[in-house]
C-alpha cells in the first residue's frame, strides 16, 4: 500500500511544481528540474520512504526513460538547425569532443581503482553529452551496477549544481575575458520566434485542453509503441546486446518519427517529455543518499569531478581556438554538462534570451547521439584493455 501511495506522489507531484512554477515567477526562476531533485533528495533523506521501495524505483526509472525520449525527439528538426546554427552545432560538437577526451583520460587512471571502470567512461560521455536519461539508459545498457549508478549519479548532482552555479553567477564576467562576446544578429531567424515558443520547457500553458490532450494522448501512444516495437528489435541479437539495441532503437525511431511533419507539428509532445523527466528526476534523488557523501568513494568522486570540470575547460580551449563567443560557449556547456532542462535558468543569468533555442536544440541532440556515444565508447575502451 505505501509503495502504491509513494508511485502516486512521484506521478502527481511534478504537476504541483508545474503550477506552482507558472503561478509564481520566483519559484519558475529556481526551475522545476532543481525544485524537483531538491525535493527528491529531502524524500530520500527523511527515513519515510517504504523500505522495500527500490525495485518499484528502478522500474519507474526504466518506464520514463523509455516513455520520454521519443517524446523528447518528436519535435526536433534536424534539417532546420543545420543550416541555422553553425556556431551553436560547432560548439557542441566540440563539447562532446572535450568529453570524449577527458573521460578517457581520466579511464587511465582509475582503471586499476575501480572495477569495470570501462563502463564509467560510457555513462559519463552519456550524461556529459546528453543528460541524466542517458546516465540513466547507458546504467541499464550496459549493465552498470546499481550500487554504482547511485554514487555516480549523487556525485554527479553535487558536481553539476556547483556548475550551475558557476554559469549563473560569474560564467558570463569570466568567460568574457578571453573569449567573443555575444552578439546579437541583426534579424531574428525565420522560424525561431514560433520554435521557441512551442519549445520553451516551461510553455505548459493550455497542455490541459482536451485538444491538446488529445493529441498528446496520441504522441504517448506512438512512444509506447515504438517503446515495444525496439523492444522487439532486441530479440533478434544476442542477449548481452538485447538492451543496448533496444535503447538505440527508441532513440532511432523517435529521430526518424521527427522527420514526419505530421507528429513533429504535434504541440507540446516536448513539455509532455519533460513532465516525465520530472517524475523520473523526483525518483532518482529519491534514491540518492546522503550518506554516500560521508563514504565517499574518492576514485569514483575524482572521475566525475575531473570528467565535468576537465571537459568544461578544454571545451573553452577549444572554443578560444575557434573564436566562439562566451554565451554561446556557456549555454551548449549547459546543455551539456547539466541538460536541456537547465538552458532557461542559465540563459536568464546570462541576460540572452535568444540562446534559449540554441541551448534546447544542441540539448535534445545531445540526448539523440548520448546514448550512441556512451555505449560506442565503453566498447571501444573495452576492446583496448
Amino acid at each position: 500500500m505505501m509503495v502504491t501511495l509513494t508511485n502516486g506522489f512521484y506521478v502527481l507531484f511534478p504537476i504541483i511544481i508545474i503550477y506552482l512554477c507558472t503561478t509564481y515567477p520566483i519559484l519558475n526562476k529556481i526551475g522545476m528540474i532543481i525544485i524537483c531533485y531538491a525535493v527528491g533528495l529531502v524524500l530520500g533523506n527523511i527515513n519515510i520512504l517504504p523500505p522495500d521501495i527500490l525495485g518499484s524505483q528502478q522500474t519507474l526509472c526504466e518506464v520514463c526513460v523509455a516513455l520520454s525520449l521519443p517524446l523528447l525527439l518528436f519535435s526536433l528538426d534536424l534539417r532546420q538547425w543545420v543550416h541555422l546554427a553553425g556556431k551553436t552545432i560547432l560548439s557542441m560538437a566540440l563539447a562532446t569532443l572535450s568529453i570524449i577526451i577527458v573521460s578517457c583520460l581520466g579511464f587511465l587512471f582509475i582503471n586499476d581503482l575501480i572495477e569495470e571502470s570501462w563502463k564509467l567512461v560510457g555513462m559519463a560521455v552519456a550524461v556529459y553529452t546528453g543528460g541524466t536519461p542517458n546516465l540513466a539508459a547507458i546504467k541499464t545498457a550496459l549493465d552498470v551496477d546499481p550500487t554504482v549508478y547511485i554514487t555516480f549519479h549523487t556525485y554527479d548532482i553535487v558536481i553539476t549544481l556547483v556548475c550551475i552555479i558557476f554559469f549563473v553567477t560569474i560564467a558570463q564576467r569570466v568567460c568574457n575575458r578571453f573569449l567573443p562576446r555575444f552578439e546579437p544578429p541583426k534579424r531574428t531567424r525565420a522560424g525561431e520566434s514560433d520554435l521557441l515558443h512551442s519549445e520553451g520547457i516551461d510553455s505548459y500553458n493550455g497542455i490541459l485542453k482536451i485538444k491538446s490532450l488529445m493529441k498528446l494522448s496520441t504522441a504517448l501512444v506512438l512512444s509506447g509503441i515504438i517503446v515495444g516495437a525496439a523492444l522487439g528489435i532486441s530479440q533478434f541479437f544476442p542477449k548481452e546486446y538485447a538492451t543496448s539495441i533496444t535503447i538505440l532503437s527508441i532513440t532511432s525511431l523517435g529521430i526518424g518519427c521527427s522527420f514526419i511533419p505530421a507528429i513533429r507539428n504535434i504541440e507540446k509532445t516536448f513539455q509532455l517529455g519533460m513532465y516525465i523527466i520530472m517524475i523520473f528526476c523526483l525518483v532518482v534523488s529519491s534514491m540518492a543518499s546522503f550518506s554516500q557523501l560521508s563514504n565517499l568513494n574518492y576514485p569514483l568522486l575524482s572521475y566525475v569531478g575531473f570528467s565535468v570540470f576537465g571537459s568544461l575547460t578544454l571545451h573553452g580551449i577549444f572554443c578560444k581556438i575557434f573564436k566562439i563567443d562566451t554565451d554561446t560557449f556557456i549555454i551548449t556547456s549547459a546543455s551539456a554538462i547539466c541538460s536541456p532542462p537547465f538552458v532557461p535558468v542559465v540563459a536568464a543569468a546570462l541576460g540572452n534570451r535568444m540562446v534559449i533555442l540554441s541551448g534546447l536544440t544542441t540539448g535534445i541532440i545531445g540526448y539523440a547521439i548520448g546514448n550512441y556515444l556512451g555505449i560506442s565508447i565503453a566498447y571501444i575502451v573495452k576492446s583496448f584493455i
